[in-house]
């Protein structure tokens, strides 16, 4: 590929919502840089990775691919949402139990859990995981409280075994389930409900401001000039990027037009919350989105990632049957990764789901840094081949050849 292909991206502008991970805008820098270091081998391209700038309304950072005959600019803005993981999560342990659970009750009241198994069945089973696991916890500790009684022994025992089965509970028990992230995911959840009923005054404040940001760095995409905006979004974020762009639709239209603009979502779960009832308005936004022209949708999806629908038609069922699908780009893991690697990994439901923002081992028909900082336009991965991307030899600074990369943490 020269500058001379028309088809190759110059300047790129990168709108990225990650997903419900307790990382700010440094920490995802981090692993951009990561990831970049294993694409640079991978692929044979000069990636340089810059610091982040906080002086913008979104966090960014630039990233740089070059090979022989072409140079790619891309600004990544960071939609991270850290804030509203912090609010959900920084509070006792009880108000995280009864709010987690109350979150589930509204789930399954506003039809989620039928839409899951009808439509993602290993997604129904990713949502009763966490809150049947933190049940028999619980149960297990009402059975030690209540053993000096099954037992036959005198009821003056329970003044002993009720503390004990209390620290049991907080102090062993849940301790072990949150090695499997299990009070995590009860925050997200709840996030879930308030993104799809956009009833909590915090979240509304948060999208709000994300949507005026967002607007900020289309206007500035604009004005500047670029070959491609790109919108990217990993599991939950693929709620809040169809909010946000949506929203934007709604309001402004016009700053979507003349552009070749791309919405991708990696592993995304917008029916996590677009299949409960109260969410109007985000199933609403998804039929701008599929309607929109000039935007192009592309699914990446997984089929050993259990965190998202697969295969499952997001745009008809939220209600758009009429509308452009989007489209369904599947990947497999064992094609990306080393088979060691592949092995380690499988059975960790949460590290494979977040593989699709991670660095590759292998040449592969998807890589999140090729697609967010290489030459190749965004939606050319709905039909890429490795082929398509030879490895090309880098000349450094000093004159010689090999792959090389810079990353900076910020």
């Amino acid at each position: 590929m020269t500058d001379g292909n028309a088809s190759t991206v110059r300047k790129r502008i990168v709108l990225h919502f990650p997903g419900f991970e307790p990382l700010d805008a440094h920490a995802h820098l981090a692993r951009f840089a990561r990831a970049a270091v294993q694409s640079t081998h991978v692929w044979g391209l000069y990636f340089h990775v810059g610091p982040l700038v906080e002086t913008t309304e979104v966090p960014c950072f630039d990233a740089t691919a070059t090979g022989q005959g072409h140079h790619t600019e891309s600004r990544i803005h960071i939609f991270d949402h850290h804030r509203l993981v912090a609010l959900l999560t920084d509070k006792p342990l009880h108000r995280r139990l009864m709010a987690g659970y109350a979150s589930a009750v509204q789930v399954v009241r506003h039809g989620g859990l039928i839409g899951y198994f009808r439509h993602a069945w290993r997604f129904g089973l990713f949502f009763i995981f966490p809150f049947l696991l933190v049940a028999l916890a619980f149960l297990a500790s009402i059975g030690f409280a209540l053993a000096p009684l099954l037992l036959g022994l005198p009821a003056w025992n329970l003044l002993w075994s009720t503390p004990a089965a209390v620290a049991l509970f907080r102090f062993v028990l849940i301790p072990q389930a949150e090695r499997l992230h299990t009070l995590h995911l009860f925050a997200d959840w709840e996030l879930a409900v308030a993104m799809a009923a956009l009833d909590r005054p915090e979240v509304d404040l948060w999208l709000e401001a994300a949507i005026d940001a967002a607007r900020k760095v289309l206007v500035e995409a604009r004005d500047t000039g670029c070959d491609e905006v790109l919108v990217t979004s990993h599991s939950m974020g693929s709620t809040i990027a169809a909010h946000v762009i949506g929203a934007l639709l709604e309001r402004e239209p016009e700053l979507m037009q003349g552009r070749r603009i791309v919405f991708v979502t990696l592993g995304g779960a917008i029916l996590q919350c677009a299949l409960l009832r109260p969410a109007t308005r985000l199933r609403a936004r998804v039929g701008l989105l599929a309607r929109a022209t000039g935007i192009d949708w592309l699914e990446v999806q997984c089929l050993t990632d259990s965190i998202h629908f697969y295969k499952a038609p997001v745009v008809a069922l939220c209600g758009h049957g009429d509308a452009p699908p989007a489209r369904i780009v599947t990947i497999r893991l064992k094609h990306i990764l080393s088979a060691e690697r592949y092995k380690r990994i499988k059975l960790d439901f949460l590290r494979v789901h977040r593989q699709y923002v991670l660095g590759p081992d292998r040449k592969s028909s998807f890589d999140f840094t090729l697609m967010t900082s290489g030459p190749l336009p965004a939606f050319d991965f709905a039909s890429f081949s490795q082929a398509a991307m030879p490895e090309i030899p880098i000349i450094d600074a000093s004159g010689s050849e090999g792959p090389a990369v810079r990353g900076q943490a910020g």
